[in-house]
């Protein structure tokens, strides 16, 4: 039975982490963009035309693509006020906050998913594409739900004791 958590935990770890190269990737990818842009402008007198457009969908790619990593290690920006006064009162309490965070999280998650879902399929039954350079939009926009919907394990894991740093 405890082999279990173990394989859910190193899983969702794993499967972030992979996530969490990919958004390294779309960094590194934007500074080329940006760099290859100035020298050619610079040297050339000739932009890359589509550089915003590209930044601007891979920096919002990095984001999501990041996210459950900083879920999974409890990263994000948190107000630890009121869990640390608990903390000091009772323990009890800070862990009922604890899990009501979670349960906050979840349904948050939960909420974006079901939301960004329909805008996915719009976008995939339009093929749209972006105004400048027509780049596809739905391989981006899918990061979306499978990076909100991994959260939302993440969160569900956490709660059920599957992953046993609790930071949120």
């Amino acid at each position: 039975m405890n082999a279990l958590p173990m394989y859910i935990e190193k899983g969702l770890r794993n499967t972030a982490f992979f996530l969490a190269l990919l958004s390294a990737f779309s960094l590194f990818t934007i500074v080329l963009v940006i760099i290859t842009s100035v020298v050619l402008r610079k040297f050339f007198d000739a932009p890359l035309y589509f550089a915003e457009e590209l930044v601007g969908l891979l920096l919002s790619a990095t984001l999501f693509l990041g996210l459950p990593m900083a879920t999974l290690n409890g990263q994000h920006i948190r107000v630890t006020l009121m869990s640390e006064l608990l903390q000091k009162r009772s323990p009890i309490y800070a862990k009922l906050l604890s899990i009501f965070s979670l349960m906050i999280g979840i349904g948050f998650m939960g909420w974006i998913f079901l939301e960004s879902i329909p805008w996915m399929e719009f976008a995939i039954k339009r093929e749209l594409k972006s105004e400048t350079a027509r780049i596809l939009l739905y391989p981006l926009m899918s990061v979306v739900p499978f990076s909100i919907g991994l959260c939302g394990v993440i969160y569900c894991a956490k709660l059920f004791g599957f992953i046993h740093k609790q930071d949120d």
